[in-house]
């Protein structure tokens, strides 16, 4: 059975068949570019379903598909018709117009109240709840004709198999879903003044929809829940860490964190009873790409990498902080700064290098402790995958096995496991991994070195932040 994962990002779409082992077959991309004027971030909706079906035809011109599912960008708002039709363009995740409505909402009910409600320790102004109500204060001729609130996966599925359906995953972040539940909240309904009619039906990740010319299409997830899956990470004890642009450590969980003031750890619903647990750093790999643009001529990673290995443990004594664009856990403060500490005459290229990767290894050290998950082994994605050097200093900073895939589209390799649970290929997300995820290196450091600057570097940004801290 061929199996297509597509994984619908902010500025692209990747879509990638697979068989039932995992062996890639084919893989098809497309770039768009965003609408933006101030704070709104906007897309045309019908564009979306257009680009998708390009990238569709051109795999199915190749190979036959059995089945397939759809992951996509969390948050971005679709408003629909009673014909189905688009009433104005997509409110991408992005967009922040609906700031004063969030405000609003945190005074109705409190991040508390939401958290435990939602699993989301925040109220962002680009959450779908704020833009709906954003709509009833501000274009109340729209919110007077809308039939349907959909995000990007239902709305391609409505597309697709004309039954509005999405996956309860995708919707952990609208703030109109309880967490704990998986169906909508009835007083975020009534305070937003919208009906449960006007909403997807929803459903567990890999459950069957329909079928759109004679291709099984089933819910698929949140694309950081989908990368997730396709890394394997079924089970407790198992963590992730995408090092691309930015830092995303992921892992599971039957429980949700104990609110207390200040906390920052967001929760998505993967299955029942089951949450991921997610962190985020702005800068990980975007700190180590600025320093390559401005300071290395845009030498190749490859050369920044052999560079690094020539550093030793501690890059001589300097520290990075990686925080170039403010942090946003466990503080969420855009003022904090990234620093380096400690520069000589004596520091080279390769010094700095291996400072930035260690630093991006302290975060994650950082988050895994401020989590307190019991971690047995970290699953490396993302380009700093590709980093032998940046994989064994993330496992002696941390102390744990790291290991890489494989497979590096794992939001897509995740969404067509959802495709062949769908499907009935694989009986469970748990049989799928066991077949279709193969790991690939493994890395086991043992460095005690590193306990101590692990422990200079939280000094470091200790000062920083009260240097710059809100």
């Amino acid at each position: 059975m061929n199996l297509l994962g597509v994984d619908f990002g902010t500025t692209s779409l990747k879509a990638c068949l697979f068989d039932e082992n995992g062996t890639a077959l084919c893989t098809e991309s497309a770039k768009y570019d965003l609408i933006t004027i101030g704070e709104y971030v906007e897309f045309p909706a019908e564009e979306f379903f257009n680009i998708f079906l390009r990238v569709l035809d051109k795999i199915s011109s190749k190979h036959t598909i059995d089945a397939m599912s759809i992951d996509t960008q969390g948050e971005t708002l679709i408003v629909l018709d009673s014909a189905g039709k688009p009433l104005m363009n997509a409110i991408i995740w992005l967009d922040n117009r609906a700031a004063v409505q969030a405000e609003k909402m945190e005074k109705k009910f409190t991040v508390k109240g939401i958290y435990n409600l939602t699993g989301q320790a925040e109220i962002p102004a680009g959450y779908p709840a704020p833009k709906i109500m954003w709509l009833k204060e501000n274009m109340p001729e729209v919110f007077i004709k809308a039939a349907h609130y959909v995000l990007l996966e239902d709305y391609i599925i409505y597309r697709l198999t004309g039954k509005f359906a999405a996956s309860r995953s995708l919707y952990s972040s609208s703030l109109l879903m309880n967490i704990n539940t998986g169906e909508y909240i009835p007083e975020m309904l009534d305070y937003l003044g919208i009906s449960e009619n006007q909403l997807s039906n929803l459903l567990e990740s890999g459950e069957y929809i329909g079928s759109y010319n004679g291709i099984s299409v089933s819910a698929s997830a949140l694309d950081q829940v989908a990368a997730i899956t396709g890394a394997g990470i079924v089970k407790s004890g198992i963590v992730s860490e995408m090092t691309g642009t930015s830092l995303a450590v992921s892992t599971l969980s039957e429980t949700l964190p104990e609110w207390h003031e200040g906390l920052s750890v967001s929760a998505y619903y993967v299955r029942r009873g089951i949450y991921c647990l997610m962190m985020w750093a702005p800068t990980a790999g975007a700190t180590l790409e600025w320093f390559r643009n401005n300071f290395c001529n845009g030498d190749s990673y490859d050369v920044l990498n052999k560079l690094a290995e020539e550093s030793a443990e501690g890059s001589e004594g300097l520290i990075c902080i990686p925080h170039l664009c403010g942090t946003i856990m466990p503080e969420n403060d855009s003022n904090i700064k990234g620093v380096f500490f400690g520069i000589t005459l004596k520091h080279g290229k390769g010094d700095f290098i291996r400072a930035i990767m260690e630093s991006v290894s302290y975060v994650i050290k950082e988050f895994l402790d401020y989590i307190g998950a019991d971690v047995k082994e970290i699953r490396s994605l993302g380009g700093g995958a590709k980093s032998s050097l940046w994989c064994r200093i993330k496992s002696a900073v941390t102390q744990k096995k790291v290991l890489t895939l494989k497979e590096n589209e794992t939001a897509c390799l995740g969404s067509a496991i959802f495709a062949g649970m769908g499907s009935g290929a694989y009986a469970d997300s748990a049989a799928a991994a066991d077949k279709a995820v193969e790991t690939d290196f493994i890395y086991e450091m043992d460095s005690r070195n590193y306990i101590k600057l692990y422990n200079e570097y939280r000094e470091k940004e200790k000062l920083i932040k009260e240097i710059y801290g809100s």
